[in-house]
């Protein structure tokens, strides 16, 4: 009697294209897109892989229901609906396809900014009521114009060619872009406020974070030129939308396009709807026959590669090695994102250079898998777009950022140790760490500080000169403001010297409290960082 074939659930709409290279490979495919919660979780059940595009949220409510489920495939680049951490717990792999809608998109970007400039649904839809106003739609002409990208990265790097091929001038923002790559795609790199100053047109193509979230806001668009136009397909909630709605009101900001809402779907009532010179899509910027084609047979790819030769192409939580070799490499693998991700939060600048050394007994394992984690926690929090271990080293490329491996039996008072080395101009920063108990990350070396770190949870970092009240004015202000302190250790130089203050804490540090902490006396530097 033979085996039944696995079954994949496609839980969204899919072209069929991926649909039929999954049949032809022998697995049973079951579509079904929009199900109710109760018939999704019955599906789950016996399902070994699941495909998602945005509309299904894979909660760990549902990985926990899956009891046969091996990986998740998203067909696109964003993961905010598939809980990758609680995917990675259960040994489920988590892939996507980075890449395969960036032309969409920054396609549909210009599209957008063409038809914010010139008015071309407000005409259309006046045409359609039987009315010829000419006068009524003067447009703005691109030729010549300043066009301001907020993160080039993949997509914004491919949009500022459509505006050059406009004849359009580009500046952009993105402080990991090293200013050699900039001026080989002809970019102008400047700081936010002389981009917001000086742009035209802005376009934002960043991830929605802490940092990101209300970027643009009343404060912010009050810098910018009187008629500025605003776009954004990339995240929604990166512009304050109640502080646009005004500007637009009061023609501060002569138009706006936007192709992803704080909520989706946006709601009828929003105020930026009655807007004559707002103009709106329904977050379609990948929707193209030719994208939807590349990611729905892309995933049915890598799916079929992971199940019949256990290869992990596009995972972002496993790198593609061996089963054999993965149980051993593993906790390196966490601890090598989870120092990337903690120098790129520490550093500042554009990065040109990535040293990583292996000392130890992690030497005589595998590291390129190792270093590719490393790229993949520095760049995740800078990139539109997941960074996973297929595309960080691309990625790193596109970037200009030169990545060095240095390997050496000597791991001073440690059994296994990794050091990342960043270098950006002219500066050089450091963090290093190790396994305690073969599984248990800690950082122990932060430039010229010697630290015993775990690295987790929200981390303030404070370099101050060594005298006596410090510890005491940041306990004061953080008790204020009922920030609860989980860990706390301080590292000394040399005694007399600077000290670095490391404070762990399970809940965000305020702007308010880092400002008051930086602003007080023998204080050098204050930063924050978040690890998951």
């Amino acid at each position: 009697m033979g085996t039944a074939p696995m079954k994949i659930l496609v839980s969204d709409s899919l072209s069929k294209q991926g649909v039929e290279l999954l049949e032809k490979a022998g697995f049973t495919v079951v579509v079904k897109s929009k199900m109710p919660k109760e018939e999704l979780f019955k599906e789950i059940q016996d399902a070994d892989g699941l495909i998602v595009r945005s509309g299904t949220k894979v909660t760990a409510e549902l990985i926990a229901a899956a009891q046969k489920l091996k990986v998740v495939g998203r067909a696109g680049s964003g993961l905010d609906n598939v809980d990758t951490p609680a995917a990675t717990r259960r040994g489920v792999v988590v892939m996507n396809t980075p890449g395969g809608n960036t032309v969409t998109t920054a396609e549909h970007t210009m599209a957008m900014i063409f038809s914010a400039c010139r008015k071309i649904p407000q005409a259309t839809a006046s045409v359609r009521q039987g009315k010829w106003e000419k006068d009524k739609f003067m447009g703005i002409e691109l030729y010549n114009k300043t066009l301001g990208i907020v993160g080039i990265g993949q997509i914004g790097g491919y949009l500022s060619k459509l505006a050059q091929g406009a004849s359009m001038n580009v500046i952009a923002y993105d402080p990991y872009l090293a200013p050699e790559r900039a001026e080989k795609m002809g970019v102008s790199l400047v700081d936010l406020p002389e981009l917001f100053r000086r742009a035209d047109i802005v376009s934002v193509h960043t991830p929605l974070t802490a940092e990101t979230k209300s970027l643009i806001n009343a404060k912010v668009i009050e810098t910018m030129k009187p008629g500025v136009v605003i776009v954004n397909c990339a995240r929604g909630g990166i512009i304050n939308e109640a502080d646009l709605c005004e500007a637009l009101k009061t023609k501060r900001v002569a138009a706006a396009a936007f192709d992803v809402f704080e909520e989706e779907p946006v709601k009828p009532d929003n105020p930026l709807l009655a807007l004559d010179n707002f103009i709106c899509t329904p977050h379609i910027g990948a929707q193209t026959t030719e994208a939807q084609e590349n990611v729905a047979v892309g995933i049915a790819e890598q799916i079929v590669d992971y199940f019949t030769r256990g290869v992990a192409k596009g995972a972002v939580n496993i790198p593609s090695v061996s089963p054999e070799l993965l149980p051993r490499l593993q906790p390196f693998l966490t601890l090598a994102e989870k120092l990337g991700s903690l120098q790129m939060q520490l550093s500042q600048g554009g990065i040109e250079r990535v040293t990583v050394e292996y000392s130890g007994e992690v030497a005589s394992l595998s590291v390129a898998p190792l270093t590719i984690a490393v790229l993949k926690g520095l760049l995740n929090p800078i990139m539109e777009h997941p960074v996973n271990y297929v595309n960080a080293p691309i990625v790193a490329k596109e970037r200009g950022i030169e990545v060095k491996e240095i390997k050496s039996s000597d791991a001073g008072d440690f059994i296994s140790l990794i050091r990342v080395r960043v270098e950006a101009g002219k500066v050089s920063h450091q963090v290093a760490g190790t396994l305690y108990h073969k599984k248990e990350s800690r950082v122990v070396e932060i430039d010229q500080f010697k630290v015993e770190m775990v690295p987790e949870g929200h981390l303030l970092f404070i370099h101050n000169m060594d005298r006596p009240g410090v510890i005491g004015m940041v306990g004061k202000v953080l008790g204020d403001k009922g920030i609860n302190i989980v860990r706390m250790q301080c590292a000394l130089e040399k005694r007399g010297g600077d000290a670095l203050l490391i404070i762990g804490s399970d809940t965000e540090f305020p702007a308010d409290i880092v400002g008051q902490i930086k602003s007080s006396s023998n204080i050098l530097s204050v930063k924050v960082a978040s690890l998951s």
